[in-house]
């Protein structure tokens, strides 16, 4: 395919996804999208202190707030979500492969040698051309997942412009993240072509941490202002908590998440200096103090019982295992296709959507082992949170409120397979069993 054939193929898809966003979804500027979730959870009569309290009635008498047009639309949006992992992978396999089969690959990597002898800015010319590539033929089903079905469900609150801004500020920054990725990756495939692997999963494992560690500080303000909270009412028992759980946190921020989503969230990230305490401002505009305060101890749960870090070792064998499969992988590919790709070897550019079809096979078929650790750790921190806050009714409201996106009642296999979180019918049980137990004492 020549370069003009590439152009129009690109513009084309470019301009069919704009009909399509318009046609299906196109926002007023300023407009509120319209949910049937209540903005106030009562705590229900069966949920009330008392002689008789029960922990399955309470259970469901919360659920039972939840109306059926919202229940309906949360299951339809999450269950949509199976097949989006599918297709996901599908699409990535047919880039890689459109890449790998027509040669696009072999030609990026033969422009970056063109542009200097220096073999890391080689690496980065192929990167740039990689992402930019990759990322318009990305663009129908990412614009359908991130814009049109956000806004179809009823979660989106920005504008196709702004949301264009923000995928343009992710590609921005995703060339800087990536580039400080790949080069050392490519230059130890080029100079330790045995142990590479090895070398390579712990330059994965030190890359995931350094984003870690800068995210809150230098990363999320590129997208959402973040600015200090001032409401005595609500930072002082927040405050109250990081100091009565070890957290040295003097501070509590606030991201504008409102100009993008209705989704309400929290996170304590960071280490050292860069750690925070942040709240989205619909948590903070929907939530009732006692769900703020619930929430607020489960994200200081995750820093307290050292999430992060153990999250890290165990991104770290995943790599390791990833990069001894990769290897071999690859070995086996290049034996039988890399004539015909034109890729020369390991530290070949060329080899990038290669590894990245494999990359995703791998993690397409291990999605039930991550969703499993992560939702164990969602789990402790729940308890943790219940335990540090002492807000069961504050937590069950939370969950109704994250049942907009997020199927309430799933079965125990369908839990294992595709949640990264507990159920919300679990999560609220768990926080009824809790103050069942507290009024016996």
């Amino acid at each position: 395919m020549t370069s003009r054939l590439r152009l129009i193929f690109s513009l084309s898809l470019i301009l069919l996804c704009l009909q399509i966003a318009s046609a299906q979804s196109a926002p007023v500027p300023g407009q509120q999208p319209v949910t049937a979730m209540p903005s106030v959870i009562k705590v229900p009569p069966e949920a009330e202190a008392s002689p008789n309290f029960n922990a399955e009635a309470a259970t469901n008498a919360y659920l039972a707030q939840m109306p059926a047009e919202a229940r309906a639309k949360s299951d339809a949006y999450f269950e949509g979500g199976y097949w989006l992992l599918l297709w996901d992978f599908l699409y990535v396999v047919a880039v890689s492969l459109i890449l790998l089969q027509l040669g696009w690959s072999a030609k990026m990597r033969t422009f970056a040698e063109r542009v200097t002898r220096f073999k890391p800015v080689h690496t980065f010319v192929y990167w740039a051309q990689y992402l930019v590539v990759t990322t318009i033929l990305y663009f129908p089903i990412t614009v359908y997942e991130g814009f049109t079905r956000e806004w179809k469900y009823g979660l989106a609150t920005q504008t196709f412009g702004g949301w264009m801004g923000d995928e343009f500020k992710g590609l921005l920054v995703g060339l800087v993240l990536g580039g400080i990725l790949v080069v050392p990756l490519f230059g130890l495939a080029r100079k330790a072509p045995r142990t590479w692997w090895i070398w390579g999963a712990a330059v994965m494992t030190v890359f995931t941490a350094f984003v870690a560690l800068i995210a809150p500080v230098f990363i999320f303000p590129i997208f959402n202002k973040v600015t200090k909270l001032n409401d005595p009412k609500v930072t002082a028992p927040i405050l109250s908590l990081a100091r009565a759980n070890g957290i040295p946190a003097h501070d509590v921020y606030q991201i504008d998440a409102s100009k993008q989503t209705t989704r309400m969230s929290a996170n304590v990230s960071g280490f050292g200096s860069t750690m925070r305490i942040t709240m989205n401002d619909n948590l903070l505009k929907r939530g009732s103090p006692e769900e703020i305060q619930s929430i607020m101890g489960h994200e200081m749960g995750h820093y307290v019982l050292n999430h992060v870090y153990k999250g890290i070792v165990f991104l770290g064998i995943m790599f390791f295992l990833g990069f001894a499969l990769l290897a071999s992988s690859l070995y086996y590919s290049l034996a039988r296709w890399g004539e015909r790709w034109q890729i020369h070897g390991l530290g070949d550019l060329a080899i990038l959507p290669l590894v990245v079809l494999w990359g995703s096979i791998f993690l397409f078929l291990l999605t039930p082992v991550q969703n499993s650790f992560i939702r164990v750790q969602e789990h402790e921190a729940d308890m943790f949170g219940l335990n540090a806050s002492a807000q069961p009714d504050g937590f069950a409201q939370g969950a109704i409120h994250l049942g907009e996106y997020r199927k309430m009642s799933p079965g125990p296999v369908e839990e294992w397979i595709f949640f990264d979180h507990p159920s919300g019918r679990n999560r609220i049980h768990d926080a009824m069993v809790w103050k069942g137990e507290h009024l016996k004492q």
